[in-house]
């Protein structure tokens, strides 16, 4: 590496990723070799971005929850905790570490929020949090045997640790891990109305404007955070220092994690682990409207990058530009070739009643999947499949498989009937679960659909059909950076055609039932 490469890289940020400002820094053994802030905090009030900016860490903070939980040997206790978080949970209740590790098969509590009404820039704190979680009833997979990202996995765990330590959470952050890393201005940035430097979130893009994001979440041990770059470079720094302890506080956290079937899990203590250019890599992203961020960790390079945007451009792919100029990784390039286009089509993955769409990308070269959220870009689409690392697609005799390692899970997608039909759709469905009524209105072209219960009526939008009896719902905007993007409608009717019920789910939140209200 020549230091220009990476002086090159840095100043390429704001053209390349634009926005109204951010900051970046770069950490190789023990040493700040890269720190650079441009652009404005408050594009209204001209307040600059430096590496000083108070900034939302978002989903950043889960290791740092993780970290907490962590200075406890016996962690019995806080499974007692959680289980009395769900006093209507009519199965086994997950484990603390089933939380920490994202395979709590809990729905993630900012997805439901949206079938309980809940308008997009609405108030959620911890009232409306305790509300949706204590009336879970049921979970969408057994704790332990595959991934789902659920954030309030992280809410709970940060409610039992005050529950347990006679602590806030607040003051646990600050004397457990600010002050003793030398975080000196990190803190729980709760509230995401506003920071106390006055920094602001913008959405938009260039194309059309920014504008400053409007949000009204009230955040803890899922993404509360509120840290500037310098804090961040402390953090980076105190694990580089404790690289050689096996008791250091990183590397408990990044040990290898599995699923109860022995299968090593990607996801763990609140961090994601995976491969970058050939090299193990630990990190984690967040985000809200207004605001993304990324930090990365590569163990056996002693090489740390964190990215920091007020604004929506893509952090995780920031810092890897970043981490390639360090390592003088060269732009890589794939020579592709459009596969079997006997994969492309609508299906439904009938365990847990999500759809899938599988189309051409741009290029026509690779595929984009859309079963979670956002879509996912699968490379290598070849005359049997697609995919490479993690989501793969295989297409032998018996039809289409998806293979999500990620979440060790292997899906039969059955393809859908594309002759749509339209009669019988309009009424009201009950879900006795949630308490929530899906409402819809229209026929043929223009049929309409909205939820609403305890937390509001939530707006009408027009349905997409996908094939016979399973259409989508739009939920593009939602209270989280990360919306359910669809909600899959798989439709069932009785033996005379006449509707009887809805099966309602999104990546997020699967699998539940709404029948059908007599008219």
């Amino acid at each position: 590496m020549t230091l220009s490469s990476l002086e090159r890289a840095l100043t390429a940020l704001p053209s390349t990723y634009p926005g109204p400002g951010g900051a970046a820094a770069v950490i190789r053994e023990g040493e700040v070799i890269g720190r650079h802030s441009w652009g404005f905090a408050n594009a209204e009030t001209r307040l600059p971005f430096t590496p000083k900016t108070l900034f939302r860490l978002c989903s950043i903070t889960k290791q740092f929850t993780c970290a907490l939980l962590d200075e406890f040997a016996d962690k019995t206790p806080f499974d007692a905790a959680i289980a009395s978080y769900l006093p209507k949970l009519e199965e086994a209740p997950p484990g603390i570490m089933d939380l920490a590790h994202n395979q709590s098969g809990l729905r993630d509590y900012w997805a439901v929020a949206m079938l309980h009404g809940a308008p997009t820039e609405s108030a959620f704190g911890a009232m409306e949090a305790h509300r949706v979680i204590s009336g879970t009833r049921s979970l969408h997979f057994r704790p332990g045997t595959a991934y789902s990202y659920v954030n309030q996995n992280f809410f709970l765990i940060s409610e039992a640790l005050e529950a347990l330590s006679g602590r806030s959470f607040a003051e646990l952050l600050r004397t457990q891990l600010f002050e003793r890393y030398g975080m000196s201005t990190a803190f729980l940035a709760a509230d995401t109305q506003a920071m106390p430097d006055g920094t602001q979130g913008y959405e938009g893009s260039e194309a059309t404007g920014y504008r400053a994001a409007v949000n009204h979440i009230f955040w803890t041990g899922d993404a509360g955070l509120g840290a500037s770059l310098d804090d961040m470079i402390a953090w980076e720094l105190a694990i580089d220092a404790q690289r050689n302890d096996p008791q250091g506080f990183y590397n408990r956290l990044s040990a290898p994690v599995s699923f109860r079937d022995g299968t090593p899990a990607r996801y763990g203590h609140g961090l994601q682990r995976g491969t970058l250019f050939g090299r193990a890599m630990t990190g984690h992203g967040g985000a809200l409207r207004g605001w993304r961020s990324h930090r990365l960790h590569l163990a056996e390079e002693r090489l740390s990058v964190v990215v920091l945007f007020n604004h929506m451009s893509e952090a995780h792919s920031a810092a890897a530009s970043l981490a390639a100029a360090v390592l003088d990784i060269p732009p890589m390039t794939q020579e592709e070739t459009a596969g079997n286009r006997a994969i492309l089509g609508s299906y439904l993955d009938r365990e847990t009643g999500l759809s899938a769409s599988i189309t051409p990308s741009a290029s026509g070269k690779k595929l984009s999947l859309r079963y979670a959220y956002p879509p996912e870009t699968l490379e290598f689409w070849t005359q049997n499949g697609a995919g490479r690392d993690a989501t793969r697609l295989s297409l032998p005799d018996e039809g289409l498989t998806m293979a999500r390692p990620q979440e060790n899970r292997d899906v039969a997608l059955v393809c859908l009937d594309e002759r749509i039909r339209h009669d019988g759709l309009a009424g009201r469905y009950h879900c006795a679960e949630l308490d929530s009524v899906l409402t819809l209105e229209g026929a043929e072209g223009a049929v309409y659909g909205g939820f609403s219960g305890m937390l509001g009526l939530g707006r009408m939008e027009r349905l997409q059909p996908l094939g016979r009896d399973v259409w989508l719902i739009p939920c593009l905007r939602a209270l989280d950076h990360s919306p359910p993007g669809y909600w899959t409608l798989a439709f069932q009717r009785d033996e005379a055609g006449k509707m009887t019920g809805v099966r309602v789910g999104c990546w997020l939140a699967r699998d539940l039932f709404y029948r059908r209200c007599q008219d």
